[in-house]
């Protein structure tokens, strides 16, 4: 009884707050998102080197993640954990680089390292990172062809990944949501139109149209013009699904009576839709924002796996699996996957947020 007189007291704010915290995957995913904005947005610090920093005598070199240890081979234990050194040598069949651990030498990884000089956002100098070793080097997800660290560029390819995903949004937003509600509010011709431009847009298959525009990008562009080309193409495109709800939504709020009654205060279209429509549609429009983020983060890997998205020096979690297109890369190389788990957790986590979302917005659940 006690607990029904404690929501009484209850905001609308406040009870959606304690019905999404009742979701424990979103709001783990939630969680699991933060650190991963965190992670690429100081990904200097976060990852031991550097984007395009490049180890010679380590090309392909296997991960290391599951080598750490804290007890030696001698059965004495460390407190602090540790890897054996890894040497490379020619493989005498195959010609191949192979990596042994050499049980001699201990690297034991440390927290707020030294390393490489950076730029914090491209103002604050320092070369600190999160962990690292002082000798030797750490791989903790392997390297690539040119012995770059993978976890790093993972890092700093989700910088692209995942802010294309939000910026592509913001443009959906804007468009649909304005869009839809002139269609909604004004009907009529406005109405018939804006409709008919819908239905012209949502018959052509997005991924195709996404690759069809992201073909035309002139090959010469700079990588961030590229980036900013793409982000474009995802936010035009993908307005028409949002602009068609939101129609639905405030065709039936037109109708009610505090619209009527703005209307005979001699309130203008503007202000009524700013101040008494968006705000009834604005957790839809949520619903629908998270749910497409996880579509343009998928859309930009596909296109910069076919080699029509991102190029480097840039890269992004698609462009790290352009290698993956040759079968013997996986079969030999198969910790080069690694980005595609990135693709799919960080897929699975707006969607379980999106899913919570909507369940706030709906009235009959529970």
């Amino acid at each position: 009884m006690s607990d029904k007189l404690d929501y009484i007291h209850l905001t609308e704010r406040q009870l959606k707050l304690k019905k999404f915290l009742r979701h424990k995957v979103a709001v783990f995913s939630s969680l699991l998102l933060f650190i991963l904005y965190l992670m690429v947005i100081f990904a200097d610090f976060f990852a031991p080197y550097g984007m395009l920093t490049n180890h010679k005598y380590y090309l392909y070199a296997p991960p290391q993640i599951s080598k750490i240890r804290f007890v030696d081979n001698d059965g004495n234990f460390r407190w602090r954990p540790f890897i054996y050194r890894q040497v490379a040598k020619r493989d005498p069949k195959t010609l191949r680089f192979i990596y042994v651990d050499d049980t001699n030498k201990k690297d034991f990884i440390y927290l707020f390292v030294e390393g490489e000089k950076y730029k914090m956002l491209g103002l604050i100098e320092s070369n600190i990172h999160l962990f690292g070793v002082k000798e030797g080097k750490l791989f903790l997800f392997g390297t690539d062809i040119i012995g770059r660290d993978l976890l790093s560029r993972i890092i700093f390819g989700g910088r692209v990944s995942l802010s294309i995903g939000l910026i592509g949004v913001v443009i959906l937003v804007i468009l649909g949501t304005i869009i839809g509600t002139i269609s909604g509010y004004f009907g009529g011709w406005y109405d018939n139109i804006i409709q008919r431009v819908i239905e012209i847009v949502r018959t052509i298959p997005q991924v195709a149209l996404w690759m069809a525009l992201a073909s035309i990008i002139p090959k010469e562009w700079p990588s961030s013009y590229v980036y900013l080309g793409i982000v474009i193409i995802f936010g035009f495109i993908s307005w028409a699904g949002l602009a068609r709800e939101l129609r639905g939504k405030v065709l039936a709020i037109r109708r009610s009576d505090f619209i009527y009654a703005a209307e005979i205060a001699g309130a203008s279209a503007a202000r009524i839709i700013r101040t008494h429509i968006i705000p009834n549609v604005f957790g839809h429009i949520i619903v629908i924002a998270t749910l497409s983020i996880p579509i343009m983060i998928i859309g930009e890997a596909a296109l910069s796996f076919l080699g029509l998205g991102i190029k480097p020096p840039m890269t992004s979690w698609g462009l790290l699996l352009t290698k993956l297109k040759e079968v013997q890369t996986l079969k030999h190389y198969p910790w080069l996957i690694t980005p595609a788990g990135f693709i799919v957790v960080s897929v699975l986590c707006f969607n379980f947020i999106g899913d919570a979302l909507r369940d706030l917005n709906d009235p009959h659940s529970k």
